[in-house]
């Protein structure tokens, strides 16, 4: 009878301690999970803020590489075009009027590719205006500026559609992103021939641009500082979640693939 009593005390107390503990197990599970919880929630807010401000220097970037471009362009070249003009103007003698109307026509010759350097220019500064029809428009603008050269064989085809967009700030980089691409062929490539493709597939944006230049050895390419600005754009290219493929060989031509993130 005794023990019987004993093992009722033993079941009590056990099932008291149970009682007890599992509350107290629970209260500590629910602290740790709210803390674990925080934590989380402080991290994304924390990535939330970084990604913030990549994007903010990015654009800071952007802007002050447009200003860069700009300044080298008024300075190298609408500067000394309308320094020669003003050279020419002075030197002219009109008691040689043959001399004098050749000095004219070459002084006008020098306005007018003034003039055209300043259409050229005007595009870095029209970025948020063509976009208010969409990246697709503002993209075909940029091709119909690169046509007017008319150095280069150009194929473009756009299957994004009208009025498709995502963001200002984000299609404005990539108005950018696809600007710098086009200015490294102009600059480094000795294309003859473009090829340039929109498409819109599974959520996402896909720019692919090919061009029959020379090529080179991008191993050897990103190892230079500058390296052609390949660093920059696909640096830029990753922060707003894409992806950046390029496949060049020397004398064979290069092709850049931008796939982007855009629901």
């Amino acid at each position: 009878m005794q023990e019987s009593t004993t093992q009722i005390y033993i079941l009590i107390i056990l099932a008291t301690l149970i009682f007890l503990l599992v509350p107290g197990f629970l209260l500590i599970y629910i602290r740790q999970y709210n803390a674990r919880k925080a934590k989380h929630l402080q991290e994304k807010k924390l990535m939330a803020q970084q990604f913030e401000s990549e994007l903010l220097k990015t654009q800071i970037e952007v802007q002050e590489q447009t200003m860069q471009t700009i300044a080298s362009n008024l300075h190298d070249n609408i500067g000394q075009l309308l320094s020669l003009t003003n050279l020419t103007l002075a030197s002219i003698n009109m008691d040689d009027r043959e001399k004098a109307r050749k000095k004219i026509d070459a002084s006008t010759d020098l306005v007018n590719k003034s003039i055209k350097e300043l259409r050229e220019l005007a595009k870095l500064l029209q970025g948020e205006k063509l976009l208010e029809r969409g990246i697709a428009h503002a993209i075909a603008q940029e091709v119909d500026w690169l046509k007017k050269v008319e150095v280069y064989h150009i194929s473009f085809t756009d299957e994004l559609g009208e009025n498709i967009g995502a963001s200002a700030e984000k299609d404005l980089i990539i108005l950018r992103l696809f600007q710098e691409v086009i200015n490294n062929i102009v600059k480094h490539a000795q294309a003859t021939q473009i090829v340039i493709s929109l498409a819109h597939k599974e959520e996402k944006l896909v720019i692919i641009i090919n061009e029959n230049g020379v090529g080179f050895n991008y191993q050897e390419v990103a190892k230079n500082s500058n390296g052609l600005g390949l660093h920059t754009i696909e640096k830029r290219v990753k922060l707003i979640g894409g992806e950046f493929n390029l496949n060049t060989e020397i004398g064979s031509g290069t092709e850049i693939i931008l796939t982007i993130p855009y629901p």
